[in-house]
Formats: structure tokens, C-alpha cells, sequence
């Protein structure tokens, strides 16, 4: 299984696009200690990056051998000249012609890998603007495999975006992949199941948010290796027009459901040292696989060790084949609900 995760297909086939409604400047700090409010600290480092989810996932899928292009809604010369300097090869941008200033997002890691973020709002965008992105992310999308919606909405989209968004996909062909979170996340199950699509990767703040579950019953039980809730309410999402529903569960690996089964995937053991970016490569990790025609068990078990790898990795730093965790993955079949 390791072996093939890192090989997953001969550079120069398969064609992912990104789409980052809210792209970031990233800014991590690093600390020495644990985070102490209202106190003065010292950092031991502070980098910055050009970012946002679907640029995230862009990267580890071209650092993999697939061709990526991630699409933005705006451009900005300071934030494209920062990206470009941090361009795997077989990635590339565009840019909706229309100009913004992109928001900071802070990141503060401590020495155990706790990360808390400061995120802000972003641009407002205009109805015109709004059009102008969806136009280039069509055009991008033409003839590509899968698309990846990913990230928080910027001011002036209205809630339902992503779901505009899919529907304006659908006749292209593509897969569709949408992680987004808060009533971005609600509009998008709201219109299905007209708008279904090819896969969701929430947590279990966000499982419990979509069906009702209770999110802190889900980890515990998670944690002693029960996942039969997890399953049952992935399932549900799943019968609502979601063809893969991928639940991450931190140290307790994650839970695949989609109409061939149910899987768990438990997670390497490995040391934390930052958590950003780990479900923007789970993703990654899960489409890599896809494009390369493996079964729904090894598109769980690639996601999980590309979430494992970033999040071992300190920093905003981003998992490429050789990161991968060593040791295989433990899969387990599931049963469905009934």
C-alpha cells in the first residue's frame, strides 16, 4: 500500500483544477512555548505564503505528478508574485481580471503542534466580480477530471455560491469535490439533490452540523475504534446525492462511505508539529488516487496518509511523495446501515 500511494500514476496524465473563493496571504508564527494570552512572547520563526485551500490542494496534487491549475476570483500582483515563486511544476494559475487585495490569515503553532488561526473576512466582491470568477473557473475546468471547491465564501458571495458553482460544472462531466464549512456548508446540502456531486470531507464538527449527530460522541466513540455512528450518518449524506463522503477523524483516522461500502482507515502514528493544510491534502491525497483509478478503499487510505503527512510537517509546509508516512495504513470493511 505505501508504495503504490507514492506512485500513484505517470507524470503527464490526469488534470486536476482548484477553485479558492477567498485566497490568503498565510502567515505563521512559531512559538517556543505555549501560547500565553495577554502575556508578551518571542517567536522562534514567522513565514508568509501566498494560500487558500484550493491552492493548497493545487500544490500537493502537482507535487505528485498531476497536472494542477488552481483558479482564483481575483488577482493581486504582491499575492500572485508570492505564489509564483512557490510553483511546483506542474502547477498554474488563473486569475479572474479583477483586482483585490487578499486577506492575511495568522497561524500560531505552538511546541505541540497546537495551531490557533486568526482569519480575516477578505475582500467584498460584486455580482459582476462573482461572474467573472465563475466564467474562468468554467473555462479552467473544461476537459479536467475533477474540480476542487475549497475554503470559506468572500463577502458579497451569496451563501449558496458553491452550489451556483456546481451547477454550472455538472455539464462539463467532471468530478466535484466541495470543502467548505458554517452555512456555506448547510447551502450546499440544502440544494441537493440537484446539485449533487463526487465528494465532501467533513470532520466531525461538521458531520455532526449536516445531520444532527453529536460531535463529541463521535470522537470519543471514534477513539475506541466504534465508528457505526459515524458510518450511519455518512450514509445519510450519502443517500442525499454525495457519491463519497470522507470523515476525517484526527489521531482516529477517517471513515469513507459511498454506494460500493463503508471503510475505516486508522491513522499512522506520527508526531504533530502542525495541523494547516492536513485536510487540504487529505483531499489532495484522496483525488491523486482516483485520478489514478484505484478502488474506494486506497482513495481512504492515500487521503489519510497525505492528512498525516502535513500534519506532521511543521509550519504551512506541504506534503509531497517523499513526506508520506512509512508504514502501511490499517483498512477496515464496514458494514452499511440497514
Amino acid at each position: 500500500m505505501g508504495e503504490s500511494a507514492v506512485n500513484l500514476r505517470p507524470e503527464g496524465t490526469g488534470r486536476v483544477v482548484t477553485f479558492t473563493p477567498n485566497p490568503s496571504i498565510d502567515r505563521t508564527v512559531v512559538l517556543d512555548a505555549p501560547l500565553a494570552r495577554g502575556e508578551v512572547q518571542r517567536t522562534v520563526s514567522v513565514t508568509e505564503q501566498a494560500a487558500g485551500k484550493g491552492v493548497n490542494v493545487a500544490k500537493v496534487v502537482a507535487e505528485s505528478g498531476v497536472t494542477a491549475e488552481a483558479v482564483l476570483p481575483f488577482g493581486d500582483k504582491a499575492y500572485l508574485e508570492m505564489l509564483d515563486a512557490d510553483l511546483p511544476g506542474r502547477m498554474t494559475v488563473a486569475a479572474a481580471e479583477v483586482s483585490h487585495r487578499p486577506r492575511t490569515n495568522t497561524a500560531i503553532t505552538e511546541p505541540d503542534g497546537t495551531t490557533t488561526k486568526i482569519n480575516e473576512s477578505g475582500p467584498t466582491l460584486s455580482d459582476d466580480d462573482l461572474a467573472s470568477a465563475r466564467d474562468a473557473l468554467v473555462r479552467a475546468a473544461e476537459g479536467a477530471d475533477w474540480v476542487a471547491l475549497s475554503g470559506s465564501l468572500p463577502p458579497g458571495a451569496p451563501v449558496d455560491w458553491y452550489a451556483q458553482l456546481v451547477s454550472a460544472l455538472k455539464p462539463l462531466g467532471v468530478k466535484i469535490a466541495v470543502d467548505t464549512s458554517d452555512a456555506a456548508l448547510d447551502a450546499v446540502l440544502d440544494a441537493l439533490p440537484e446539485a449533487s456531486f463526487d465528494l465532501i470531507k467533513p470532520n466531525s464538527d461538521e458531520l455532526a452540523q449536516l445531520t444532527g449527530g453529536d460531535a463529541a460522541a463521535f470522537e470519543a466513540a471514534a477513539s475506541t475504534g466504534d465508528v457505526t455512528d459515524i458510518v450511519a450518518a455518512a450514509a445519510r449524506l450519502r443517500d442525499r446525492g454525495i457519491t463519497n463522503v470522507l470523515v476525517t477523524l484526527g489521531g482516529s483516522g477517517a471513515v469513507l462511505v459511498n454506494a460500493d461500502g463503508a471503510w475505516h482507515a486508522g491513522a499512522p502514528k506520527i508526531s504533530v508539529r502542525s495541523t494547516v493544510g492536513a485536510g487540504d491534502s487529505s483531499v489532495a491525497g484522496f483525488i491523486l488516487a482516483d485520478v489514478a483509478g484505484r478502488p474506494p478503499a486506497e482513495c481512504l487510505t492515500t487521503a489519510v496518509r497525505y492528512g498525516s503527512a502535513a500534519a506532521s510537517l511543521p509550519g504551512t509546509t506541504l506534503p509531497t511523495p517523499a513526506d508520506l508516512p512509512s508504514a502501511d495504513v490499517s483498512v477496515t470493511d464496514l458494514p452499511l446501515p440497514n
